[in-house]
């Protein structure tokens, strides 16, 4: 990721969850030391994102999005994959996000990865107060 990337992921963002990041957020994250991203397109174009902060040996995922008419075509599966090797080749510990308690589909993505439910944080979304369910995978 670039700042170059940064408009086409805050569309993405826009489009894929309720409470989306503003185009700043994006820019800041490309200048962000502990932020690593990687970006899907599709002719040139941002069609999905992925990343994570690497702080103090652990990585914490920031967002998987794709959009919709690009979604069940593996985009996702290989951002998760390129985050996974990333976080190896930085000896991250481990790997951990956040999912919406209905998000199945997204649950049964990271469980393929290895990923596992270690918790849940009430209401934690900010839209709905859905809570969310931490999922963590261990790496080396």
């Amino acid at each position: 990721m670039t700042t170059a990337d940064a408009d086409g992921m805050a569309a993405v963002d826009e489009i894929c969850f309720a409470v989306p990041w503003s185009k700043q957020a994006f820019y800041d994250e490309a200048e962000n030391e502990l932020a690593i991203y990687f970006v899907a397109r599709d002719d040139g174009k941002c069609v999905g994102y992925a990343g994570f902060w690497n702080v103090s040996g652990e990585g914490g995922i920031t967002n998987v999005a794709v959009l919709p008419k690009y979604r069940r075509r593996g985009i996702a599966s290989a951002l998760i994959g390129a985050m996974i090797r990333e976080a190896n080749t930085l000896s991250l510990g481990l790997l951990t996000l956040e999912v919406r308690r209905s998000n199945a589909a997204a649950q049964s993505l990271y469980k393929k990865f290895g990923f596992e439910i270690i918790g849940e944080r009430k209401r934690y979304y900010s839209d709905n107060r859905e809570d969310a369910l931490i999922m963590t995978l261990r790496l080396g």
